[in-house]
């Protein structure tokens, strides 16, 4: 935490100070560091005792909606087996379900209770919307960062390269034909030797400048292939347009490439972000069919609904344990990134540490890595600008010649000093490191905060679910049972024995009214 007070804008929030303070067990058991460290076991192992806490809560779950369907069961069985006079005074006095008194209340109660938990589970469903979208604006933010980084990186690249060529490109064509036209004049063949020197030498102070970049994002075409090229400043091709070299193999390159990783986690987050929104899809597709099944009283739509309810229980504890292990490993990196940065083998392969930190703290006490290879190129060019000047001044009116060959030679040195200028500025730690903090700031704010509303989303679709799965099978029993057709053609009655059958009721004209003082024979209904 301490390393972190030198980064400045940021400063880890509440959230992720709070998962970094977990507790962390490995396998045995024994209490382990809250470091970052994703390569180690032990640092896996942590993550996988807290993914299987998930693992519990569905076990669980199972065993909760168990115990509810061998009630249900239980109980309907001890209804079967009472007295059928009971269940026919029952069904004498229901207003339209076949049930009464306290077992109905009991099934509108377990109604009520499954319409509440589907409305929780809606509700969930909102979360996961809102969680869904704010991980996708930090994972936007974070590759939209990485890829101005990469921006930056390549026109330095391009810069030095061009810088390079360009004075290579002086040296091998004007230099060379001065020197052979000065080959009579000493002063002023030392004059143009002392030009050839002082390129070389700004060539390999250039040449030694390196943040670690890929060699496969960028390559230098050999001498023949620039010879006859003509240097202009340069305009490197903005991120948005510009393409990302994708290494061929699936693994990190090394060195590093922030475009790499940019493709890398662009493609992974379109996948993450259309996978949430397929199963928050599926939680609302079985949510609302749940209700439309319970008002049309449909036992195939809940059967079905069930079937599916089982399917996103699993899922939703599924998910909450792979986002406690996600949330938890990312509150151990925005805990210190700087740490992890810096030790990592990935970032620090071919670049200093110093080089490292003077980018990630961009310290104002701290002095730029490149500042005396700058300083020693920025005089040497300017010598070079003054050997040619003097021999402009005095060569000319000896050898007119001479004069086309130092025309070249001045407009490369100053097509050369403008992309100098542009490379001081941009070797400069502001803009990368505004770019790292913004990287940062989308990873551990946005990102952190949308996997905490997904994981809450995880929890509450896991428990409506749960109680769905409780609920349903009361519920179907208020369902009345579609009534039979008998042989003789009258609905809703059941084909009795011959010793079991009541005399057929008398017909009665809609004239004559039946008081309450009349016996009026009973049909068992189906």
């Amino acid at each position: 935490m301490a390393a972190m007070t030198t980064v400045p804008s940021y400063t880890p929030s509440l959230w992720v100070r709070m998962c970094h303070a977990l507790p962390r067990l490995d396998l045995t058991m024994q209490m382990k560091d809250n470091i970052f460290v994703p390569d180690s076991w032990e640092y896996q192992q942590t993550l996988l005792v807290l993914s299987s806490l998930s693992a519990i809560a569905l076990v669980i779950s199972l065993l909760v909606v168990l115990s509810f369907l061998i009630h249900y069961c239980c109980c309907h069985r001890g209804d079967r087996s009472e007295g059928s006079e009971e269940e026919e005074e029952d069904e004498d006095g229901s207003t339209g379900h076949g049930y009464s008194g306290k077992k109905g209340r009991g099934i509108c109660c377990v109604t009520w209770v499954a319409v509440a938990a589907v409305t929780l589970c809606c509700v969930a469903i909102g979360v996961g919307f809102y969680g869904n979208s704010e991980a996708n604006d930090g994972m936007y933010q974070l590759t939209s960062s990485l890829l101005t980084a990469n921006y930056t990186l390549a026109s330095i690249d391009l810069l030095i390269s061009d810088t390079i060529a360009g004075l290579q490109l002086s040296v091998s064509g004007p230099l060379t034909s001065m020197e052979e036209l000065f080959t009579g004049s000493k002063p002023f063949l030392v004059s143009t030797r002392n030009c050839r020197r002082l390129s070389d030498n700004v060539v390999n102070l250039l040449s030694s400048i390196s943040l670690a970049r890929s060699s496969a994002d960028f390559s230098l075409g050999n001498d023949s292939s620039i010879s006859g090229a003509s240097i202009i400043p340069l305009t490197p091709v903005p991120p948005s347009v510009a393409p990302t070299v994708v290494p061929t193999s699936g693994l990190m390159p090394n060195p590093f490439s922030p475009g790499w990783a940019a493709n890398t986690l662009m493609v992974n987050e379109d996948y993450r972000w259309l996978s949430y929104v397929l199963l928050l899809l599926l939680d609302l597709i079985v949510c609302l069919f749940i209700l439309l099944g319970l008002a049309k009283q449909a036992r195939w739509l809940l059967i079905l609904m069930t079937v599916l309810a089982w399917l996103a229980l699993f899922l939703s504890w599924g998910s909450l344990g792979l986002e406690t292990a996600t949330v938890v490993a990312l509150s151990d990196f925005c805990s210190d990134p700087n740490t992890f940065v810096l030790n990592s083998t990935h970032f620090n392969t071919g670049t200093s540490s110093d080089v490292l930190d003077y980018y990630l703290t961009c310290s104002r006490r701290m002095n730029s890595p490149f500042q005396q290879l700058l300083t020693q190129s920025q005089r040497a060019l300017s010598n070079i600008h003054t050997h040619l000047s003097s021999l402009e001044r005095n060569a000319l009116t000896q050898f007119p010649k001479a004069e086309k060959s130092l025309r070249e030679v001045q407009q490369i040195l100053n097509s050369t000093e403008g992309n100098f200028h542009q490379l001081v500025a941009l070797l400069n730690c502001r803009g990368l490191n505004k770019d790292y903090i913004d990287s940062l700031k989308g990873l551990c704010y946005d990102g952190m905060e949308g996997l905490l509303y997904l994981s809450l989303y995880s929890f509450l679709s896991a428990l409506a679910f749960t109680a769905i799965l409780c609920s349903l099978p009361g519920a179907w029993r208020s369902f009345p049972r579609t009534p039979n057709v008998s042989s003789n053609g009258n609905p809703g009655y059941e084909s009795l024995p011959l010793t079991d059958r009541q005399s057929p009721p008398p017909s009665v004209s809609s004239s004559v009214l039946v008081t309450p003082s009349q016996s009026v024979p009973f049909y068992r209904c189906s």
